[in-house]
């Protein structure tokens, strides 16, 4: 059992966009199993939401903290809440 589902909302900071982050990011979630979106804003952040069981977010979180990935990440701020409207895949938005 891998627990209940939740939903990750993380807004990620830094130098994230047109450097591959959310291509790295969709291949990480979908390593993990999860569902969801990772979306360039229009403020340089990229708003990442993915839904799958707890344990799974929280290491996709632990790695868009991690220092591994493309560009350069500042600070990430995120909260786990009820899934929401169910989710098909894990897109590039």
């Amino acid at each position: 059992m891998a627990g209940p589902d939740t939903r990750l909302t993380a807004w990620v900071h830094g130098y994230v966009q047109g450097v591959g982050f959310r291509w790295w990011t969709r291949s990480r979630a979908l390593e993990l199993g999860l569902t969801g979106y990772a979306s360039n804003q229009p403020d340089g952040r990229v708003l990442v939401v993915a839904q799958g069981p707890r344990a799974d977010c929280e290491r996709l979180l632990e790695l868009l903290r991690g220092g591994t990935t493309p560009g350069s990440v500042d600070k990430v701020v995120a909260d786990f809440t009820e899934p929401g409207e169910p989710l098909r895949g894990f897109v590039e938005k």
